[in-house]
């Protein structure tokens, strides 16, 4: 049995999606997946083991010239790719009018979320069969009830598996006990302030860890830069060199913990089961918080109530709030030599 599947984008969407094929898998011997994706994030698809092909798509660059780009030669490529193989099924997991569109470019029964859990009405207007899946569900159940509904097995019980880990490698050098800071985000009302950034690398390397600091724009890395020379901790606070999804996989791999903000790179780490604290303001943590083991959710003292300053609900998030947490799920904090820091 061969299924399409059309998640496109964001990266935390494109994450939450892997379980649904895990339960398939799982349920479906000899199940296997191609999968529709934005080029920016066609590295994860492949990470799954039932995945066979992944078929990169670029609407976010071709929307920018409409005409010429859905006239182009890349747009003709990708629509012959869909219509190369034949489908049992499609399911358009991102419920929105464009990835329906290209749901309907493949000839085979197309499967979205009715009219009520959709996010765009319009878009099961092109569904053979529409899925109604409760609203009120996190990101990742409501895929996984929709790829069961849609394919007609029971879903298993427990939460859900991302089965990528296994398919990844750390890179061959070791590196020592230490956290990874993910501190940048597209949106600044998610950002937490700098000088929290800085007192929280502070209280990590008096314990003895390592702090590394990725980046993926120039914004992105003279924040890094700022926060590893305020720390004052030398060698121990660094800033990484720019790393693709495969790259930072690696570091997450060998890291003793991660922080991070309502960001992709949160589920990122959360998909590979890795210790982690994310940083959440007005988020509704329970529909699209973090999923998985050993991720804990801080969230603004001051409630999801009032959401007319975002940048002070970060604020109100301390450094110490923050460092508290990671000491609950920090392997070995009392055992120097087993990979983990000497307690205070």
């Amino acid at each position: 049995m061969r299924v399409l599947v059309v998640k496109m984008s964001s990266l935390g969407d494109v994450i939450h999606t892997l379980p649904a094929l895990s339960d398939a898998a799982q349920a479906l011997p000899g199940i296997c997946f191609d999968w529709v994706v934005e080029e920016a994030f066609a590295e994860v698809p492949a990470w799954h083991p039932a995945v066979d092909r992944v078929i990169p798509i670029a609407i976010r660059r071709w929307r920018k010239r409409p005409l010429k780009s859905f006239r182009g030669p890349e747009w003709r490529r990708a629509r012959t790719a869909l219509r190369r193989h034949h489908y049992d099924a499609v399911i358009d997991a991102q419920g929105l009018l464009k990835s329906a569109l290209v749901a309907r470019q493949v000839r085979a029964t197309r499967y979205g979320m009715d009219r009520h859990s959709v996010r765009e009405r319009l878009a099961t207007s092109f569904y053979h069969h529409k899925i109604q899946v409760p609203r009120e569900m996190h990101a990742v159940e409501r895929i996984r009830l929709l790829f069961a509904r849609a394919l007609n097995y029971r879903l298993p019980p427990g939460p859900g598996d991302y089965g990528v880990r296994g398919n990844l490698a750390p890179p061959g050098r070791e590196i020592p006990p230490g956290l990874l800071f993910f501190h940048g985000t597209a949106r600044a009302e998610k950002l937490w302030p700098e000088a929290h950034w800085i007192e929280l690398a502070k209280l990590a390397t008096e314990q003895g860890y390592a702090v590394w600091l990725p980046w993926g724009s120039a914004q992105e890395r003279e924040r890094a830069q700022r926060i590893a020379s305020a720390s004052g901790q030398g060698s121990t606070v660094q800033v990484l060199p720019r790393l693709d999804l495969l790259g930072l996989s690696g570091m997450l791999l060998q890291v003793s913990a991660a922080v991070a903000v309502d960001t992709g790179l949160g589920h990122l780490s959360a998909a590979l089961d890795v210790p982690t604290v994310s940083l959440y303001g007005p988020t509704r943590i329970s529909l699209i918080g973090a999923y998985g083991s050993n991720q804990v959710h801080v969230q603004s003292p001051l409630g999801v109530a009032d959401t007319s300053d975002p940048l002070a609900m970060m604020r109100s998030i301390t450094a110490a709030a923050v460092w508290r947490e990671l000491q609950t799920i920090l392997p070995g904090l009392n055992q120097p030599g087993s990979g983990g820091a000497a307690e205070a």
